[in-house]
C-alpha cells in the first residue's frame, strides 16, 4: 500500500470509529475535489456532527489547533487528520477568522466554506458525494466560483482571493465573473491579511505547476499591483530583438516561467521570478542600442527586498539573491579559467542555477551552447575534483610566519586555484609551493 493510500484508510478508520459511535462524519474539501478530478490527495479532511469534546475523548491522540472553532487534530501513527464539527460562522470581523462559531448543520457547514469545488463532501462507506453547493457542476465546467456572494466570502477571508488564482492556476480553470469581479472590486484591500499567509499562498501558486497563468490571473485581477508591483513595471521594458525575439522582459518572465513544473523548489521558482526584475531600472539606451548594466546586481537585491516583504524564509532569500546576482554568469563559463569554472560548479546553488539559465535560455534566443558546457562540465567532474580537500589551511600559512589579513587569505587562495587546476596534487607540493612564494619578494 502506498504512502497516499494508507493515509487515506487512516482516514477512513476515523470516520468508522465516529460512526460506530453514533455520529456522522464523512470526508470534505479538497480531498473530495481531488478525487472527483482523479487527482492523489495532499491532506484528508474529515468533517462530523460530533462535538470536538467528543472527537478528543474517542481518538488516543488529538490536538486542539482549533477547538473554539470546531476543529481538532487526530493523530494516527504519526500522521495528522483535522476533524471538524459541522458549524456555521458568526461574521469575520478580522478579514481572516469568524468572531465565533455555532455547531450546527451539514448544510450550514457547506454554506461557508470558500468555493463550490471546495465544499463537497463524500461518504466512503458508499462512496456517495454530497454536494449541497454545485460543486460537481463547477469541476464539469472547469470554473472556480464562491460559494454565496463572492464579496461576502472575501470580506470573510481576503486571502480567499489569492486561493481563487492559486485553483485556477493549478487547475487550468477559469474564475466565474461575478467571483472575478469581486476580487478586482476588493483587490487593494489584501494586504490586511498577515504577510505570512500572502506569502505561502504565492509560494503555491509559483510551485504548484500553474505559475504564468497564476502571475497572469494575479495582474488581470488587480492583485499584482499590491502584492508585487514590481513585476508590472516589466510591461512594456522593451529588449533587444536579436537576443530578446520573445518581445519584453514581462513577456520573457512569462516564458520562463511557463516551463517550471509541478514540485519545482521555492528558490528556483522566485529566482525565474525575479531574475529581470530590476532591467526597468537599469534600462539605458545609446542610438539604437539598448543595455541593461547591473540589472543582476541590483536585481539581487531588490529580490531580498520583496522575499523580506513576503516573510520567506533567510534561507530562501540567500539563495533567490544568488540565483538573481548570478543568472548570466554562466554565459562567461566557457572563457573561465579551470579554478574559477570548479569553484562554479561547486557553489551550493549551482543546480538550481543551472535549471535557471536553461529556461531564461528558451525564453528568449534558445542559444544553449553555455548551458551544455557547464552541464558536461558538471557531469565529467565527480564531486572529490570540484571540492577537493584542501592541501593546506590557513593554521599552516600562520605557522609559517604569515600573520592573519588580507595576504594570507590571497595566498590561501594561489594555493587552492593551483591545486584546482591540476599544478599542485598533494600536501607536500603544496607546503613547497609554499615555502617559494614566501622566499620571493611580494609582487607591488
Amino acid at each position: 500500500m502506498d504512502a497516499e493510500n494508507a493515509k487515506e484508510e487512516k482516514a477512513r478508520a476515523i470516520i468508522r470509529r465516529l460512526k460506530e459511535h453514533g455520529f456522522t462524519a464523512y470526508l470534505a474539501g479538497g480531498c473530495v475535489r481531488d478525487r472527483l478530478l482523479g487527482a492523489p490527495a495532499k491532506d484528508y479532511d474529515v468533517a462530523t456532527d460530533a462535538r470536538p469534546e467528543v472527537v478528543r475523548r474517542l481518538f488516543d491522540r488529538t490536538v486542539a489547533v482549533g477547538a473554539r472553532f470546531g476543529v481538532i487534530v487526530v493523530v494516527l501513527d504519526g500522521d495528522q487528520f483535522e476533524v471538524a464539527t459541522f458549524r456555521a460562522d458568526a461574521p469575520y470581523l478580522d478579514g481572516r477568522r469568524p468572531s465565533d462559531v455555532r455547531f450546527g448543520s451539514i448544510e450550514e457547514d457547506a454554506r461557508r466554506r470558500d468555493f463550490t469545488i471546495n465544499g463537497m463532501y463524500l461518504d466512503p462507506e458508499n462512496e456517495r458525494v454530497i454536494d449541497l453547493v454545485g460543486g460537481i457542476a463547477d469541476l464539469r465546467a472547469g470554473k472556480i466560483r464562491t460559494i454565496g456572494q463572492p464579496d461576502e466570502r472575501f470580506a470573510e477571508d481576503r486571502l480567499r482571493m489569492i486561493r481563487a488564482v492559486r485553483f485556477a492556476a493549478r487547475l487550468s480553470f477559469d474564475i466565474d465573473p461575478a467571483t472575478l469581479s469581486a476580487i478586482q472590486a476588493l483587490a487593494q484591500s489584501i494586504n490586511v491579511v498577515s504577510a505570512e499567509r500572502i506569502g505561502e499562498e504565492l509560494t503555491r501558486i509559483l510551485t504548484e505547476g500553474g505559475a504564468a497563468p497564476g502571475m497572469e490571473l494575479l495582474r488581470g485581477s488587480g492583485l499584482m499591483s499590491v502584492l508585487l508591483p514590481e513585476m508590472l513595471a516589466l510591461e512594456l521594458c522593451e529588449q533587444p530583438a536579436n537576443f530578446h525575439p520573445e518581445g519584453d522582459v514581462y513577456r520573457h518572465t512569462m516564458l520562463a516561467l511557463s516551463m517550471l513544473e509541478a514540485g519545482c523548489t521555492e528558490t528556483l521558482a522566485f529566482g525565474v521570478l525575479l531574475h529581470d526584475i530590476a532591467k526597468p531600472r537599469c534600462r539605458s539606451v545609446s542610438g539604437d542600442k539598448v543595455t541593461f548594466y547591473g540589472h543582476s546586481e541590483l536585481g539581487a537585491e531588490m529580490a531580498r527586498e520583496i522575499l523580506r516583504r513576503l516573510r520567506r524564509p533567510r534561507i530562501v532569500e540567500e539563495r533567490v539573491a544568488y540565483l538573481v546576482r548570478y543568472h548570466l554568469r554562466l554565459c562567461m563559463a566557457p572563457r573561465m579559467r579551470r579554478a574559477t569554472l570548479k569553484r562554479m560548479l561547486a557553489e551550493d546553488g549551482f543546480d538550481e542555477l543551472l535549471e535557471l539559465s536553461l529556461v531564461d535560455a528558451l525564453a528568449s534566443n534558445s542559444y544553449l551552447g553555455y548551458y551544455h558546457f557547464c552541464r558536461q562540465a558538471r557531469n565529467e567532474l565527480e564531486m572529490p575534483q570540484v571540492r577537493p580537500s584542501r592541501l593546506v589551511t590557513g593554521h599552516d600559512l600562520i605557522a609559517a610566519g604569515i600573520a592573519p589579513g588580507p595576504r594570507l587569505g590571497k595566498i590561501l587562495r594561489e594555493i587552492e586555484d593551483l591545486q584546482l587546476e591540476g599544478a599542485l596534487t598533494d600536501r607536500d607540493q603544496a607546503l613547497a609551493y609554499l615555502r617559494q612564494r614566501l622566499a620571493a619578494p611580494e609582487p607591488n
